[in-house]
């Protein structure tokens, strides 16, 4: 099937999801994830009404960036980002997915300074605890949303989570309702409406019924890597 066909076919189903919670799929932001595709393939995704993009590496996603600057969409980083990176990463993307500790937080904050912007982040939470994972450890999560509220270039839009992998999507429920239900521990400080940055192609139903506001598509759109 076509990149157009892919897409439409994840956007009925992200309807159909949104349905069964009773929520309105307008209320879920699609990401499709480039990484690793080539260029003209991306063309193809935008064409056919992919606004955000999401990449891993601040590498790669350069020097696509660059050569797709005529493109009416919007760059997000949801791979791991080190600190080293801060500043190319802060030119590069709307919303950065994965910051999880006060270092790269003020790593973040430093660079957005340099240049006189705010860069939106999202908190990546670590709620299984997988040491092969990076995310804040849950009990070290209101330390980090206090340190990255403090600082003045930051603005913490949200949450973000990776459940461990399985090829029941059922079993990526408990970690998505978790990060929800930390979310809504912390209103006053997130507000009522956090981005909730959870689900792939496996899984993404099942988060969107858990309250999920963006996913994170790659396979469903573009084929295996």
């Amino acid at each position: 099937m076509s990149i157009r066909t892919n897409l439409e076919h994840i956007r009925e189903r992200i309807a159909l999801a949104a349905a069964r919670a009773g929520r309105d799929p307008s209320e879920i932001t699609l990401v499709a994830v480039s990484k690793t595709k080539p260029c003209e393939a991306i063309r193809e995704a935008v064409s056919a009404g992919a606004t955000i993009l999401g990449e891993n590496r601040v590498q790669e996603a350069e020097s696509k960036i660059a050569e797709l600057h005529d493109l009416p969409a919007v760059w997000h980083l949801i791979g791991h980002l080190q600190t080293n990176k801060a500043n190319k990463a802060v030119l590069l993307f709307d919303l950065i997915h994965s910051v999880d500790s006060p270092r790269l937080v003020e790593a973040v904050n430093r660079a957005a300074q340099s240049i006189g912007t705010r860069q939106a982040i999202l908190l990546q939470v670590n709620i299984a605890g997988e040491e092969q994972k990076f995310g804040i450890a849950p009990g070290e999560f209101e330390h980090l949303l206090d340190y990255a509220l403090a600082v003045p270039a930051v603005e913490v839009k949200g949450l973000m989570v990776m459940p461990p992998f399985s090829e029941n999507p059922e079993e990526a429920r408990p970690y998505f309702r978790a990060l929800r239900d930390l979310a809504a521990r912390y209103t006053n400080e997130l507000g009522n409406r956090p981005e909730l940055s959870m689900g792939m192609t496996g899984d993404f139903e099942v988060a969107i019924e858990e309250g999920s506001t963006m996913v994170r598509i790659g396979t469903a759109i573009f084929g295996a890597r």
